[in-house]
């Protein structure tokens, strides 16, 4: 990589490793694999920067290897009988109870941890992302009928799991 070519990814990783680790906390809800999945994602990119001259190609190619490099460990535990745990991080908002929204968040990222990783990857670019069938489709490399099908899968899941006095920021479906 060239001078130029570090300048502008030093560049990018300033201007979206803050999001990219913000969607990877909300697949696996601990920080530090969070971290993990988006320093990896950033090492494959790196290595294709030169091939990739569009930003917001670039940002595609790190979401996407930040989805796959989630799923393919969510497997990899799976088949170990491995499980991670965290905590989740209180940031409760100034005019709700500070309880309800911890336990609000909790009951949430609960449900999306209990989703298989396919389906916890739709909602998340779905919900938190506001993406289009299409581009969920694109960002994870299946069809946009899959994409609907693990969207159904996973609401109906997460109506069984999350209560309905659940707050606006709870909310996913």
């Amino acid at each position: 990589m060239d001078i130029e070519d570090e300048t502008r990814f030093r560049e990018f990783v300033g201007a979206r490793s803050k999001a990219l680790l913000q969607t990877a906390y909300l697949l696996t809800g601990d920080w530090e694999h969070s971290r993990d999945l988006v320093q990896g994602a950033l090492a494959s990119l790196a290595r294709r920067w030169g091939q990739l001259t569009d930003p917001q190609r670039a940002e595609a190619y790190a979401r996407k290897a930040v989805y796959h490099a989630h799923i393919d460990k969510t497997r990899r535990l799976a088949w170990r009988r491995e499980r991670t745990t965290a905590a989740v991080p209180e940031t409760p908002s100034p005019d709700a109870d500070p309880a309800d929204t911890v336990a609000n968040r909790e009951e949430v990222m609960a449900a999306l941890r209990r989703l298989p990783p396919g389906q916890r990857a739709v909602v998340v670019l779905r919900y938190f992302e506001d993406r289009s069938d299409a581009e969920i489709a694109e960002v994870l490399g299946i069809a946009p009928g899959t994409v609907r099908s693990q969207h159904h899968k996973a609401l109906k899941a997460l109506r069984v799991t999350v209560s309905p006095n659940s707050t606006r920021e709870a909310e996913v479906a």
